[in-house]
């Protein structure tokens, strides 16, 4: 749990983030090459006073430290996806950045996916079921609620319009760390789980699909789709309040 000082800090660490992000999500274009985001990442964050909490990370469900700033995960590649120059951004592609940093001792983590050029309306459909999904299980998040109602809320809407949770991946406490208990599941029941209290802050991930959700890890250590199908992730840092849920990524 956060005190209300630390929550603070966290928001102007989020701000900052949120603000990053943006600048490097308008960089992505077809001929752009994925290390090259990774670095306007790295300068971004410095310029800020912060630190990529992502660069040499390595927590315990990784055989290997993370060796970039921000992830770069491209097409049926969900998450973790390593940025180097050989990957160059053509139309018709989705682009998953996920992005972290440590501002002041404390850390939040954020994630967008963006089409690249022109794609095609199922693409277009899948980012926004998964954008809207995100924006479901916030309003779930709230003091007396579960972490049930969050995995519900974003299951029950992407199935709604055909789509399917990736459930093998999640989302997680963050804070004090980029990876704190607990584990924020993008699937549950109502009322089970964890009950929401004030001061806990929590990252929360969808990451959608089509078919049947179903994960392979490379020997990189990034997740890609059983399937090849093309996947797509959002994310928000999230403090539970008396108030209500604050995005502090935004």
């Amino acid at each position: 749990m956060k005190t209300d000082s630390e929550i603070k800090v966290l928001r102007q660490g989020g701000k900052r983030l949120s603000l990053i992000l943006r600048k490097v999500t308008k960089a992505v274009k077809p001929g752009i090459n994925a290390d090259d985001l990774d670095k306007l990442a790295f300068n971004l964050i410095r310029q800020e006073g912060g630190r990529p909490s992502f660069l040499n990370y390595q927590p315990d469900f990784s055989a290997r430290p993370f060796p970039k700033s921000l992830c770069v995960s491209v097409n049926e590649t969900i998450v973790h996806g390593i940025p180097s120059k050989k990957i160059i951004f053509k139309a018709g592609d989705l682009v998953s950045l996920d992005i972290g940093m440590e501002y002041q001792g404390l850390f939040t983590d954020m994630a967008v996916t963006v089409g690249v050029g022109k794609i095609k309306p199922k693409y277009q459909k899948l980012i926004r079921v998964t954008r809207e999904a995100l924006n479901k299980a916030i309003e779930a998040a709230k003091m007396g609620n579960t972490l049930g109602d969050i995995g519900y809320a974003i299951q029950s809407f992407v199935e709604r319009n055909g789509l399917a949770v990736i459930k093998n991946l999640i989302g997680h406490g963050v804070g004090y760390l980029p990876h704190e208990e607990p584990a924020v599941f993008n699937f549950g029941e109502p009322g089970q789980g964890l009950k929401l209290k004030q001061g806990l802050v929590i990252a929360i991930e969808p990451m959608v699909t089509f078919g049947s959700g179903e994960v392979k890890e490379k020997q990189d250590g990034s997740f890609v789709t059983a399937n090849g199908e093309v996947a797509c992730h959002f994310e928000h840092t999230v403090a539970i309040t008396k108030k209500g849920p604050i995005v502090l990524t935004r």
